[in-house]
């Protein structure tokens, strides 16, 4: 295996990692709040919109898989800037993109090599020994907390500035580049050169390198819970925006408080927790208190009370969705059917009932994935993290791929309560199966020789 402490945490060789990851994420959530427009602007339909919205995690799918097992076989520091320089192509590409299929290659070339985050994680998991490395993946998730919190805010003010959607694709495409440097001058390759050979030997990468894991008893129930944890959160995460509008009248500064208060709890959990109760109770139990906390969260917020905020107007409202045309703003609203609340019964009511329960749903959230991931670690061989952290990226992707289209469906068919209403169910009932199936199959200590 390779070499790592025993039990110490070394955070000065893990600290480059996170800054690499920070600048990454915060170039990527410049753009999620205004990815849209760019298709928007050039005349596509919802459904092209969605299409755009898919492509880059559709094309993980394939490649994340592919350019982790890669990293398995060649070293995390040339995979990590080959992910990095294609990312930085893509938003260029986007920042000077004539239609709509320039648009669209520019999200598959990202989400083909754009392997960024699982490489960084087999990296954290080449330098932690395994009571810590939940604690070293939760920093990966802090770095998305970070930037979901700077990242969109930077993008509403360039736009706001500019009014040019082609600022903040150069400017994460700056960022993108500063993630380059960062990797050539202050990240350290993690995983020894005698290891890649031993990995190479062992498994050829292939594009469909996530299927050795999915007919691994060891690791098939680990990937199908995170598919199905991520297809829940990703449509509710997909369709927050249009919820708080429809439940509590919430439009771009008051969504973007929710991501923030969101985004403050991803951070926290994560940088001060996450290791304290990985190493007391243990990834298995820290699944389970997951799922349950993502079950309570998701049926507390659909049952957000329908009450718009004090200083909600109806009419003010309307005429600033009537004013971004022709953005895909207006275009989502009217193909989902969403009907503004009206000035009646204003409070601040359903607001505090939103925020209270987003805060088990966002704890829950911090915990889910590193704590799966963590687990996915030690099923694997010693040298093969990129393969199964690739093929756990993967499963994400797929979910993310799917998520707004199911919940998308059921949000227009009946209305914004029945999709965060059921994904409660659906994890509750996870929560319920971990311990009759789960526990036995896939979290059964590995036998030592």
């Amino acid at each position: 295996m390779p070499a790592r402490p025993a039990s110490s945490f070394d955070f000065s060789r893990i600290l480059p990692i996170f800054a690499i990851v920070s600048v990454d994420i915060l170039g990527l959530t410049l753009l999620l709040p205004l990815l849209h427009l760019y298709a928007a602007a050039f005349g596509a339909t919802p459904l092209e919109i969605g299409l755009v919205a898919a492509a880059f995690p559709a094309a993980q799918i394939i490649g994340v898989p592919f350019m982790g097992a890669l990293s398995d076989r060649y070293g995390r520091k040339p995979l990590l800037l080959i992910s990095q320089i294609t990312t930085c192509i893509s938003f260029l590409m986007l920042a000077f993109a004539n239609s709509l299929w320039m648009i669209l290659a520019s999200r598959l070339l990202d989400g083909i090599f754009g392997a960024n985050l699982a490489t960084a994680q087999a990296a954290i998991s080449d330098l932690t020994a395994e009571e810590d490395r939940a604690r070293g993946l939760g920093l990966i998730g802090a770095a998305f907390g970070i930037g979901f919190l700077i990242g969109p805010a930077i993008a509403l003010i360039m736009f706001e500035l500019t009014q040019q959607l082609a600022m903040p694709a150069i400017t994460a495409a700056a960022y993108s580049f500063l993630s380059i440097l960062l990797t050539l001058f202050a990240f350290r390759e993690t995983l020894p050169a005698d290891q890649r050979r031993r990995s190479g030997a062992v498994r050829r990468p292939s594009l469909l390198g996530v299927l050795p894991y999915l007919r691994n008893v060891r690791t098939r129930a680990l990937l199908v819970l995170m598919f199905a944890q991520q297809l829940v959160f990703y449509g509710f995460e997909s369709l927050l925006g249009v919820f708080t509008l429809t439940r509590l009248g919430l439009l771009a500064q008051g969504n973007a408080f929710i991501f923030v208060w969101v985004g403050v709890i991803l951070v926290w959990v994560q940088v001060r927790f996450i290791g304290k109760w990985t190493r007391k109770y243990g990834e298995v139990r820290l699944v389970r208190l997951a799922l349950g906390l993502l079950a309570i969260g998701l049926i507390l917020t659909a049952l957000t009370p329908m009450q718009p905020h004090p200083l909600y107007n109806e009419r003010e409202a309307r005429l600033y969705l009537l004013s971004q045309r022709p953005s895909s703003t207006e275009a989502v609203i009217g193909a989902l059917g969403v009907t503004l609340p009206s000035n009646d019964g204003r409070g601040v009511g359903g607001l505090l009932w939103l925020m209270a329960a987003l805060l088990p749903l966002s704890v829950g959230a911090a915990l889910i994935r590193p704590a799966i991931n963590s687990l996915l670690t030690r099923r694997a061989d010693g040298a093969a993290y990129g393969g199964v952290l690739g093929a756990s990226a993967a499963a994400v992707s797929a979910a993310d791929a799917i998520a707004p289209l199911i919940f998308g469906a059921l949000f227009q068919a009946a209305g914004s309560t029945l999709p965060f209403l059921m994904g409660g169910i659906c994890l509750g009932i996870l929560w319920w199966l971990r311990g009759r199936a789960m526990h036995s199959v896939t979290f059964t200590a590995p036998t030592v020789h």
